[in-house]
């Protein structure tokens, strides 16, 4: 008779192996950016007891980078890179790939590793221009690389997933927000961001000097209406539901009013979307193919013990 801890294991690893596939394309249960993050001599941006490590390891960020696409979309200029560029309605999930693939090399990658990656968005970026109507309705070129649209970018993905982790995730943050902040503020200097919040005090105040500059059009809500719905395998449907439920719960009232939704009330959705990621951990398992191999490059070079 099979041993039952044995099918149990079977099944993890078969469960991690779908979430793999469907967040990176791998079919072998491996991400295809995990040898970026296990090679090289040296140690990277971050250490595994470090805030942006812990954040970026939660299972919260599956409702954080829901959260960060939805703010994006809201700013004309981002929202038109990536209708004019972006395959998003033919491949997201390839889209998608190549986000998670620059989230994880920069937070738990070698630095030869992230300034690669670094280069491999900047060349992306130089082939995304164009121009987009203002909030007031003035035309305006733009350039994926403007610092105006890096830094917005920047302040909507962290914090989406600073508030992700507030909400759904039962780990503190080490340092708290203002730690996380100021440490996650290294990652775009190699994509040309000088100058970024360094606490969250700093975050609030540069998200609200963006109020003016959001609008909704009707090109914003044919990318919000994909979101909430985007073509996704049918085993994932009900989840993604949840997390783009909890993403919009969780985004500021005045952002809420904007998107023409209040959503479902905060309190009523965090223990529901917190327990489920906890059980999808606990289903796949605790292991991590990325993790491990950032931890055994970090104690082959001496950096952690």
């Amino acid at each position: 008779m099979t041993n039952p801890r044995k099918r149990s294991n079977r099944l993890q690893k078969a469960l991690a192996r779908r979430f793999v596939r469907l967040l990176s394309g791998s079919t072998d249960g491996n991400p295809p950016w995990l040898a970026a993050v296990a090679e090289g001599d040296e140690a990277g941006l971050y250490l595994p007891n470090q805030a942006p490590w812990i954040v970026h390891a939660d299972f919260a960020t599956l409702v954080g980078g829901i959260r960060a696409l939805l703010m994006q979309a809201l700013h004309p200029g981002s929202l038109a890179g990536v209708r004019q560029h972006s395959r998003y309605k033919d491949d997201p999930l390839g889209r998608l790939a190549g986000t998670i693939r620059w989230l994880t090399v920069t937070t738990f990658g070698p630095t030869s590793s992230t300034q690669a990656e670094a280069g491999r968005v900047n060349r992306l970026h130089t082939r995304v221009s164009g121009q987009y109507q203002t909030a007031s309705g003035e035309a305006r070129a733009y350039q994926a690389a403007d610092p105006d649209l890096l830094l917005w970018v920047h302040v909507a993905f962290m914090d989406s997933f600073l508030r992700a982790h507030q909400n759904y995730s039962t780990r503190e943050i080490p340092g708290g927000a203002d730690e996380y902040v100021r440490l996650w503020a290294e990652s775009v200097k190699p994509l040309g961001l000088a100058t970024a919040p360094m606490s969250e005090a700093q975050l609030l105040e540069t998200l609200a000097a963006f109020d003016s500059d959001l609008v909704i059009t009707g090109e914003t809500k044919d990318v919000l209406s994909w979101l909430e719905n985007p073509p996704i395998p049918p085993v994932a449907r009900a989840f993604y539901r949840l997390f783009f439920s909890a993403a919009l719960a969780s985004m500021p009232s005045n952002y809420q009013a904007l998107i023409g939704r209040r959503g479902t009330p905060l309190w009523l959705i965090r223990p529901v979307t917190t327990n489920l990621l906890k059980l999808m951990r606990l289903a796949i398992g605790r292991e991590s193919p990325i993790e491990d191999s950032a931890i055994a490059r970090l104690r082959r070079v001496g950096a952690w013990h």
